[in-house]
Order: structure tokens, then sequence, then C-alpha cells
């Protein structure tokens, strides 16, 4: 219980430091940019204009993983872990008048946080495909992913341990998901009827 109680007391440590004690009104405008979604179309885009010009008929079975990542974390963190573990958001739980509430709020519970299982969980994702199949270490993935969640806090609508959490549920559903990526990519190139994927392709190890 006291190291249950400290944990929850060091949270609230780290977001009012975020939250009050580094914030700036110059850093307050691109924080609110960088949860909304709209405001990384642009970066969605190049991802999918990207894998389609390096992988070609492979690059659905990316978009479709991809789909399917942000289905499990968004389902699993919102609709299941969120009401399971019901942690009350910073927004509801503290005095108004104690940390900076920039945008309002959300729903009443914030652990896991469903932005950060999101994009830690497009990011992993993303990040091994890449690594994979294209041999590069896109290792900027992660700040995206981190950016985002930083901003979360930032605006006060989470605690830095939902975020914590998130990324945890989202870093394990995209290996899950390139695990299940790599067996698809597998048996489509074994059983192939075209010589296109032995071409262009590196071979690929069962496992």
């Amino acid at each position: 219980m006291i190291k249950v109680s400290g944990s929850i007391e060091l949270d609230k440590l780290f977001f009012y430091l975020i939250n009050k004690d580094y914030s700036a009104d110059w850093l307050t405008p691109l924080m609110i940019l960088l949860r909304e979604a709209k405001f990384w179309i642009p970066l969605y885009l190049f991802l999918l204009v990207f894998f389609i010009r390096k992988e070609k008929y492979l690059s659905i079975v990316i978009i479709v993983m991809s789909l399917i990542t942000f289905a499990i974390t968004d389902y699993s963190s919102a609709g299941i872990l969120k009401p399971l573990i019901g942690r009350i958001r910073p927004c509801h739980g503290l005095e108004s008048n104690s940390f900076n509430n920039i945008i309002g709020c959300g729903g009443k519970f914030s652990m896991p946080s469903s932005h950060a299982a999101n994009h830690f969980g497009l990011a992993t994702f993303w990040f091994s495909v890449i690594a994979y199949r294209i041999r590069k270490k896109w290792y900027w993935l992660w700040g995206w992913a981190f950016s985002v969640c930083y901003a979360q806090v930032y605006v006060g609508v989470h605690y830095p341990g939902d975020m914590l959490a998130g990324a945890i549920l989202g870093m394990c559903t995209g290996m899950l998901t390139f695990f299940l990526y790599r067996k698809w990519v597998i048996f489509l190139i074994r059983n192939s009827k075209k010589d296109y994927y032995s071409r262009h392709f590196p071979p690929v190890q069962n496992g």
C-alpha cells in the first residue's frame, strides 16, 4: 500500500511539473496541435505513399495490420481497461485552480491513455516493419509517439502514469501485430504463383 501510494504521489508530482512548472504561453498552442489527429494527416499520407512505393502489393498487408493495431489499442484501452481500472482523470479529480486545464476534460477515466496506446502501437508496428523489410531504423517514430503523450499531460487530461501504461499496451500490441504481419508476408511469398516477391524482396526467415 505504501509503494502504491508513493507511486501515485510521484505520478502527481511529474504531472504538476509538466502541466504547470514547465508550461509556457508560446508552447501551449503547439501542445494543443500535437494531440490533434488532423495535425498528423500529412505524416500519415507520407507513410502511406512510402509503403506503397517501397512494398508495392505487400503494402496492403501493412495498411490492414496498421488498422488492426489501432483497433486493438483503442478498444482495449477505452472499452476494457479504463472502466476496469477506474482511475479518474486529473481534470475530474483535482481542484480546478491547482493545475492548467487547457482544453477542458474528456471522459471520466484516464488509465491507460488511448492516445498513448494508439500512437505507441502504430510506432512500434511501423518501426518494426521498416526495420524488417526496408532495413531502416526510423527512431523518430518513437519521438512522434512521445510528443503526443507529453502533450496529453501538458494540457491536463492525463497523468504521466496513464501515458506509461498506454505506451506499454501499445508496444505490446505493435509487437503482436508485427508478428502476425511477418507470418502473413511469409505466407504470401511462399504461396504466390508470381515470382514478384522473390525478385523484389530479401528472403524471410520463418519464426
